[in-house]
């Protein structure tokens, strides 16, 4: 039986996550400060994480942070206020792997609990520690068995997401790739107008990182009207 840790301050949305995680087949167990949260993870060693964004003391941003700082890849599913784009955007760029907003359809939370474990246990699995070389851009290397980047000899420190991104573009270097197709093959969720300008805001934040001119990529290349591609013959 899977375990999931609910993570929320407000005890009727503890309550009705509980019921129906518990209603199919998840054990639950809870916490209701950030802090406390980070305890259990590291104690009970969940299989996923619904956190709530405004908690008291640490919020769910911060125990996100903690947690990914700290090389514990948990999915982890946000839990929102209705519309706060501002806590989603964070939530995404620094690791978590989906989000839900209040006031939500229970059968909405079971689906995406579902999809986010589906996606984790493909992930673990996937071919991309089966490879057993990577890729070398110019000075930037990709370790697909290591899971690491580094640039003129010195270790990039992405997070989980832009790694993940950096790997789905890598493994298809050459070929366009649009947002949506991004989107869904690195988060995996049911993609809005909000969503596809996470893709923009993650390879933006990579090319900072990995690129000798951000403004002028020459590995992750814009074309425009179709998406990006990762160039395996960069020009300068």
């Amino acid at each position: 039986m899977l375990k999931i840790l609910v993570v929320d301050d407000e005890p009727s949305i503890v309550t009705l996550l509980k019921y129906n995680l518990e209603k199919n087949n998840f054990s639950v167990i809870t916490a209701d400060t950030g802090l406390t949260a980070i305890e259990m993870v590291k104690k009970e060693q969940p299989d996923l994480i619904f956190l709530d964004v405004m908690l008291p003391g640490l919020s769910g941003v911060d125990v996100t942070s903690q947690l990914r700082h700290d090389q514990i890849e948990t999915p982890i599913i946000m839990i929102t206020a209705l519309d706060d784009e501002i806590d989603k955007v964070l939530g995404l760029e620094i690791g978590a792997d989906d989000y839900v907003t209040k006031p939500f359809n229970p059968r909405e939370v079971i689906a995406r609990a579902r999809a986010v474990l589906r996606r984790y246990d493909v992930k673990k699995q996937s071919n991309v520690t089966e490879l057993t070389n990577g890729v070398t851009v110019g000075d930037v290397t990709i370790d697909f068995d290591k899971m690491v980047v580094q640039k003129n000899g010195k270790y990039v420190k992405l997070t989980p997401k832009e790694y993940e991104l950096l790997a789905y573009m890598a493994e298809r270097a050459g070929r366009v790739l649009d947002r949506e197709t991004i989107l869904h093959g690195v988060w995996g969720f049911e993609f809005t107008g909000l969503d596809t300008r996470m893709v923009d805001m993650h390879l933006s934040h990579l090319r900072d990182k990995i690129e000798d001119n951000p403004k002028e990529p020459t590995i992750l290349k814009t074309v425009r009207g179709f998406g990006y591609r990762f160039d395996l013959s960069p020009e300068k």
